[in-house]
């Protein structure tokens, strides 16, 4: 069976429950403070232009905040509500790493709002040591993590 790959770049697919395609649009129309922050002033910043990233993206079981897939990267904001739900948000974190050896970064709302120069420091230093684009995706390939469709 043929492997699938993303459209423009040399990765796997990573696939995605369907019924989360409409949660992922409302939430993408119902953006947190902190997220339209972090998408504008960092995202969006000259210093990642090499990086595509979306928004509120459907992988597996979830929706991640932001995912760059040439690197194999969620990167999660928590908001007070994630300070009740560690467990759960543990677990999935080690779900998406386990499963298809994605990395998955976090940051607090808090720090974002407050300290953005820092972030943004600690995100493009956290990129920088990733290994090349799209190795972490197509080594879960090889390794067996991601199936072919």
């Amino acid at each position: 069976m043929q492997m699938q790959k993303h459209k423009f770049l040399n990765i796997p697919y990573i696939p995605y429950d369907k019924n989360l395609i409409s949660r992922a649009r409302e939430l993408r129309r119902k953006t947190t403070e902190a997220e339209k922050f972090f998408w504008s002033k960092i995202l969006k910043d000259k210093k990642l232009v090499n990086f595509k990233f979306t928004r509120q993206k459907p992988l597996d079981h979830f929706i991640v905040d932001f995912y760059c897939a040439s690197l194999g990267i969620a990167i999660e904001l928590d908001g007070k509500v994630h300070n009740f739900q560690k467990a759960r948000d543990k677990e999935r974190d080690n779900l998406l790493e386990q499963k298809f050896d994605l990395k998955i970064i976090r940051y607090k709302n808090e720090g974002i709002l407050n300290n953005m120069e820092k972030v943004a420091e600690d995100l493009i230093k956290k990129l920088k040591m990733q290994p090349s684009p799209g190795l972490s995706l197509i080594r879960a390939r090889r390794n067996g993590k991601i199936k072919s469709l």
